[in-house]
């Protein structure tokens, strides 16, 4: 188990190219991460890092070690996983990242019944409308709502979620009803933009007769929160491109209406990542069955008829 722990220390002070980092991730100090890095080095006879003050890069040999060192290790979870079928079994801790509206209105409200089953699984759960950096941040999974670059996660479809270009009535009858995005652009209707740090441009894409087209909007206010822009919504600050299943309420009620119907947007995937060593694990296995279920269920309120 020793080794184990050391090789589990390596790969993330691999992966996260600090020691620290690792330190923190593994939940120890950083004087006993590079004790273990020491150790296994000593096991070795070889460097696997060459370190500065300032830096810390893996040596040739290190490099040639990770790859193995992580199939040693996912090997190891797969087959813990294929003694662990009992549920009585799950415990340990889940790491997990969602989007807030989702996190909110589905994932959180899951987590209970989630527990109740499973009392021995902890779960810490992280909200953000940012995408997250899985290695760096440690996480086990992460509901990702938008398309995805290529990556060596397992990904997990689990909907397509219909969304919809909402505003409040009094804004509406304030500046108009934009028939489309063209007149979204046209007339300068003010735009809700949710934008993160290091976003270059403001476009929103949505369905022509002519195919999908970017329409340059703008707007005097932003935010991060995707909440934050449908409360300015309600407040009659502007337009906001938001999935139906976190304004389905207030649509029903009337407080929000839907705009711009003639080109409305394309729905966003929301999908389960995980990192392969994770994946393989029971409990994040059933914790990640159970929020997709939830997911599945929950997405799918509010789609227009």
């Amino acid at each position: 188990m020793a080794y184990l722990t050391n090789l589990r220390m390596f790969v993330r002070v691999y992966e996260l190219g600090s020691m620290s980092a690792a330190a923190r991730d593994q939940r120890c100090s950083p004087a006993v991460a590079s004790a273990r890095i020491a150790e296994l080095e000593r096991h070795l006879g070889l460097r696997l890092f060459n370190r500065t003050t300032r830096t810390l890069r893996p040596t040739e040999a290190g490099r040639t070690f990770y790859d193995g060192a992580r199939e040693v290790l996912e090997a190891v979870s797969a087959a813990e996983a294929r003694v662990r079928e009992d549920a009585d079994a799950l415990r340990g801790t889940v790491f997990a990242a969602a989007p807030l509206g989702l996190g909110r209105r589905v994932v959180a409200p899951a987590i209970p019944a989630f527990r109740a089953e499973f009392p021995d699984v902890h779960v810490r759960l992280r909200l953000t409308d940012r995408v997250v950096d899985m290695a760096t941040e440690g996480l086990d999974l992460a509901l990702h709502l938008g398309p995805l670059a290529d990556s060596d996660f397992k990904v997990r479809a689990i909907a397509d979620c219909p969304r919809s270009l909402v505003a409040a009535p009094d804004y509406v009858a304030r500046r108009g009803m934009p028939a489309d995005g063209e007149a979204l652009v046209r007339d300068g209707h003010d735009c809700l933009m949710l934008r993160f740090p290091g976003a270059q441009e403001f476009r929103w894409t949505l369905r022509t007769p002519n195919g999908p087209r970017a329409f340059a909007v703008q707007g005097p206010v932003e935010s991060d929160d995707g909440d934050v822009l449908t409360g300015w919504a309600l407040d009659g600050l502007g337009v906001a491109l938001k999935p139906d299943f976190e304004v389905a309420d207030h649509l029903a009620a009337g407080r929000l209406v839907r705009v711009a119907e003639a080109t409305p947007p394309d729905p966003v995937p929301l999908a389960c990542l995980s990192p392969a060593r994770a994946s393989a694990d029971p409990r994040v296995h059933v914790f990640a069955e159970r929020m997709i279920a939830a997911c599945r269920a929950g997405v799918a309120v509010g789609a227009p008829s």
